[in-house]
């Protein structure tokens, strides 16, 4: 028997609540889509007016799922789109989906979306960043190192002005965000983030590594900064995981980093609502502190 939901115009048909998505824990199609509907209000901020990449899972974590970029013909017509240019060809676009409420975030549930990776800038200026991202990808399983790095990366985003976000990726790692007014092209963007990256490697060359390859990085945590691009995405605040256990990307206060229990899969989908009953979206104000990286210092020039 199908539920049906309505929010004002808009009327949502839900299906097949009681497929299981996640085997081992026994979380269903529903209960994701109930858990969506519960995180909206948190959400929504940090994903509205972005071009969306989907991680679509329609028989479960278990099966095969796609990732998919282009917006369905058959979304209705009140989910949001953009009309984006490739990278590689202005001359060819892609149509992304965007979400804008609650609405659309329970159709796109509904439609087996387990993760979603959102753009690094907004449909009100697509080809200016309003973040700068760090990526902490650890080399083993022993999470102190990434805890540690982050809080190197913070340091330097702070002596160069900006104000650092550290979330939990829900994955394997940690993303430190900064927050940017949306006026310097990805170009620009991504070549301040190198030039940081390759600061703190040559700061830590024990702990951190710009090397791509995994074969050369010899146990370090790689800096990942290659997310800073036009294009690219990268998951969304409290996006749940294609993983065992439901894991969620979690945004943290950075006390919590200092928590030797603190994991990348620390909070999933039968804990974190109890968190946000507990404790307020620790970003739920970034863009107050968003900056320029107009005449922002050269990496190499500000202590660490």
């Amino acid at each position: 028997m199908s539920e049906q939901l309505s929010y004002g115009n808009k009327k949502i048909t839900l299906s097949n609540r009681d497929k299981v998505f996640f085997p081992e824990q026994q979380i269903t199609k529903g209960d994701l889509i109930d858990y969506y509907r519960d995180i909206a209000r948190a959400m929504l901020p940090h994903m509205r007016e972005r071009p969306l990449t989907l991680q679509r899972y329609p028989d479960g974590i278990e099966e095969e799922g796609f990732i998919q970029q282009e917006r369905s013909d058959y979304f209705p017509d009140w989910l949001g789109q953009i009309k984006t240019p490739l990278a590689d060809d202005k001359r060819k676009f892609i149509l992304h989906p965007v979400c804008n409420d609650e609405a659309s975030l329970v159709y796109l549930a509904n439609q087996a979306v387990i993760t979603f990776h959102g753009w690094l800038s907004c449909t009100s200026a697509i080809e200016y960043a309003d973040k700068l991202v760090f990526d902490l990808d650890p080399s083993g399983d022993d999470f102190s190192p990434v805890r540690q790095a982050a809080r190197r990366v913070r340091r330097l985003m702070e002596a160069l002005g900006m104000t650092a976000f550290v979330m939990t990726t829900g994955s394997r790692g940690l993303h430190v965000v900064a927050p940017l007014n949306p006026d310097i092209q990805f170009d620009a963007v991504r070549d301040y983030a190198k030039a940081m990256a390759k600061r703190l490697a040559d700061n830590y060359p024990e702990e951190l590594t710009t090397e791509q390859r995994k074969d050369q990085r010899g146990g370090r945590i790689y800096l990942d900064v290659m997310r800073n691009a036009y294009g690219q995405s990268a998951v969304l605040p409290y996006s749940v995981r294609d993983k065992p256990n439901a894991p969620v990307a979690t945004p943290l206060d950075w006390d919590e980093v200092n928590d030797s229990d603190l994991g990348p899969q620390s909070y999933h989908l039968k804990n974190i609502r109890r968190r946000l009953g507990q404790r307020d979206d620790p970003w739920k104000d970034i863009r107050r502190h968003a900056v320029s990286l107009n005449k922002r210092s050269d990496p190499d020039t500000v202590n660490l």
